[in-house]
């Protein structure tokens, strides 16, 4: 499953425009990128939950016949959202990812360590200082929160596998936070973890997150923009640093664009000097 559901509020006013899956990643929404990788990793039917500007989640996911579209007309929450999905799920350990993150963890190999680790729920970490907020011990998750003598602070990537039974818990109606029931399992050692230190993993949650993403992705290549072939291009116009532009955007004469991700229909005058943004289309 992927979750998709989210308002995005610390990226406004872009999430206005767009769902935070749908922001483009060198100019191709992540939504496809993840729903990619888990064809890559042989998973059949995924789920994919949308709430926020769900019609367009669902015109992104109309020519892929393994995705199952869940409209949430409420907010469901993390745990709600897959408690609402279980009839589409077979039997057997459920995938979940989050639908914000760009990442090349290898979802066979967390699926391989969830069956050898023999526990209700697989959580894959790594050590990311802004995000350690998992207690653990060895390869036992033992809570969320401040460290215990003998345990080591790590993050939660936003992958994690967890039995369908295990979704039978949460609550059948309503807005339910998946990490209180892994808080509880916690307790009765049936969180285990998977490291996954040294793998690419960029969240998106912010202005900067996003632009960063594409810092890491683009500065060294040559060259270091990402440009369609489908852009209108002013003549005089400079594109400074690293960046992207979508198909349909046109740049005006004697622009100067530095480290900016200009979006497919988006517009930029002539002449203007802009660093750091987002570009989106007027309307």
């Amino acid at each position: 499953m992927l979750l998709a559901a989210g308002l995005g509020t610390r990226l406004r006013p872009y999430t206005l425009v767009r769902p935070k899956p749908l922001f483009p990643i060198c100019n191709r929404p992540l939504l496809h990128i993840l729903f990619d990788k888990l064809a890559v990793a042989g998973c059949g039917t995924t789920v994919v939950n949308c709430h926020h500007l769900a019609g367009q989640i669902v015109a992104a996911a109309a020519e892929r016949p393994e995705v199952i579209v869940q409209r949430e007309e409420e907010v469901l929450g993390t745990g709600g959202g897959l408690r609402k999905a279980m009839e589409n799920f077979a039997d057997g350990p459920v995938l979940v990812m989050n639908g914000d993150i760009y990442h090349d963890i290898s979802l066979s190999g967390l699926l391989l360590a969830h069956a050898a680790g023999g526990r209700a729920v697989t959580l894959a970490l790594h050590d990311c200082p802004r995000f350690n907020t998992v207690r653990v011990r060895g390869e036992r998750v033992c809570g969320f929160g401040p460290t215990q003598a003998g345990e080591t602070l790590l993050a939660f990537t936003g992958l994690h596998v967890v039995e369908r039974e295990v979704l039978a818990r949460i609550p059948a109606q309503g807005f339910f936070h998946i990490i209180d029931l892994y808080e509880y399992l916690a307790q009765a050692r049936q969180v285990g973890c998977v490291r996954v230190d040294g793998c690419f993993w960029q969240d998106i949650g912010t202005l900067a997150d996003y632009l960063d993403l594409h810092r890491r992705l683009l500065a060294e290549r040559i060259p270091a923009w990402e440009i369609s072939t489908q852009t209108e291009v002013g003549e005089g116009a400079i594109f400074n640093s690293w960046g992207a532009v979508g198909a349909g955007a046109v740049i005006g004469a004697g622009a100067q664009l530095t480290r900016c991700i200009v979006w497919e229909n988006a517009a930029v005058p002539s002449g203007v000097e802009l660093a750091d943004q987002i570009v989106m289309p007027c309307c």
